[in-house]
């Protein structure tokens, strides 16, 4: 066999390894993107104007994080064929099932308010009323799931994946210094003035928004939907890797062209940031703005289905995209009851909008140590997961994250409680 013989058929194997790949990736593609979802946006953008790339470290440590976490929630579905909410019923019965499953309707429901504040605040920019941008947000999801496919709703929400990566040229229209994101992203520091309660909010608010607890049931329930197996694990585990670094891309272009631009300037909104960079930059104003609405509906649409999910395996309704509505009427009727109450609330005439936004983020950080227990505990069964239960190392990662985020979560609780004592 010639040189160019054995180069052909490495080129074959090459191209097959690419073609399973693209057919079996999505899921964490898509989970990861979603990530950076209307909440996450306005989390980056207010973390860049109070603390300018001070924090990129923080965020570049948050992208691995994500992808230990997620990346069980791949193995999980594969090898039990079951969503997450039924993984827990069937493991440690109804009480505890419930009490993940109301965790994760109370999480999802406000996320998937601020969702809908991201989005009116986007369109707001140019002028489109709120109630017309709540009703196109309805028609577009509601559109998207009537296919009665999984692989057309994944390939669509895939689109939207890509409009996600919309700030990327921001960056460089700003021409940051590289050595200063280099060192803002390599060395832990904390910004001029130390640690106070603000920089514990935004830290918290920014865990909230890169690990949050629907983000598990998603990726595990889209496994399943999808219909991939044990050999499909480590293709799923690279699109969960690609995912986890467009996630910290994003959140890294955000907080650079932010602290480059409103350094400084108190912002606590994302639709803020934008309108207020528009004199500046039309163009990146404009980018941040169409990014933000983008973010919103790609969350609104993984949140908003995570939770019929869960629904359908705990009650168990037909609960795939690949049923028609008249197969499944439960299954779609919630995922239509959770857009409307989503978008009839940020509706309310004086409703607190932007605490709600970063709010949220904190509440998901508190609640998601149960949902990791849970998680964590599941993998390591080796009755259920055979040669695919966790290893040592992989135990000792994400036991690890457990523990910092309970750490955080009660430091916060005491912050609360006695304001002062970070000052």
């Amino acid at each position: 066999m010639n040189i160019f013989t054995k180069l052909y058929y490495q080129y074959r194997r090459f191209a097959k390894s690419i073609r399973l790949f693209l057919l079996t990736a999505g899921p964490g593609i898509i989970v990861m993107v979603a990530d950076n979802d209307a909440g996450g946006i306005t989390t980056y953008t207010a973390t860049g104007a109070k603390y300018g790339m001070h924090l990129l470290w923080f965020l570049v440590l948050l992208g691995p994080v994500a992808y230990y976490v997620q990346e069980m929630t791949v193995r999980l579905g594969a090898v039990t064929k079951r969503g997450h909410a039924e993984a827990i019923f069937s493991a440690f019965g109804r009480t505890w099932g419930w009490f993940s499953l109301l965790d994760l309707v109370l999480t999802d429901w406000l996320t998937m308010i601020t969702e809908f504040i991201g989005m009116t605040a986007a369109l707001s920019i140019f002028h489109i009323p709120a109630v017309l941008t709540v009703l196109i947000c309805w028609i577009i999801m509601g559109a998207m799931i009537f296919t009665g496919r999984y692989w057309t709703w994944e390939k669509i929400a895939l689109l939207f994946c890509g409009l996600n990566l919309i700030y990327i040229p921001a960056a460089f229209m700003v021409h940051p210094s590289v050595n200063d994101i280099v060192y803002n992203s390599l060395v832990p520091h904390f910004p001029p003035g130390g640690f106070t309660n603000e920089l514990f909010f935004l830290l918290m608010a920014n865990i909230g928004t890169t690990i949050a607890p629907w983000m598990l049931f998603f990726q595990q329930s889209s496994v399943v939907d999808k219909g991939l197996r044990e050999k499909d694990i480590r293709n799923g585990k690279i699109d969960t890797a690609i995912g986890a670094l467009l996630t910290v891309v994003v959140a890294t272009v955000l907080i650079v062209v932010c602290g480059k631009l409103l350094n400084g300037v108190p912002v606590d909104d994302a639709a803020v940031a934008a309108s207020t960079i528009m004199p500046t930059s039309r163009t990146i104003g404009t980018l941040i703005a169409i990014g933000l609405f983008d973010a919103g509906l790609l969350g609104a649409i993984c949140i908003s289905l995570a939770s019929s999910w869960a629904f359908g395996e705990v009650f168990g309704w037909a609960h795939s995209l690949n049923n028609k509505v008249r197969e499944a009427p439960w299954f779609y009727a919630y995922y239509f009851f959770d857009l409307l109450l989503a978008g009839t609330v940020v509706l309310i005439p004086g409703a607190p909008l932007v605490l709600i936004t970063l709010f949220v983020q904190v509440i998901a950080t508190t609640l998601l140590p149960a949902a990791l227990v849970f998680l964590i505990l599941l993998l390591n069964d080796k009755k259920t997961m055979g040669d695919y239960v966790n290893t040592r190392w992989q135990n000792i990662v994400n036991i690890g994250i457990v523990v910092v985020i309970i750490a955080l979560s009660t430091m916060y609780g005491v912050s609360t409680l006695f304001p002062d004592i970070f000052k």
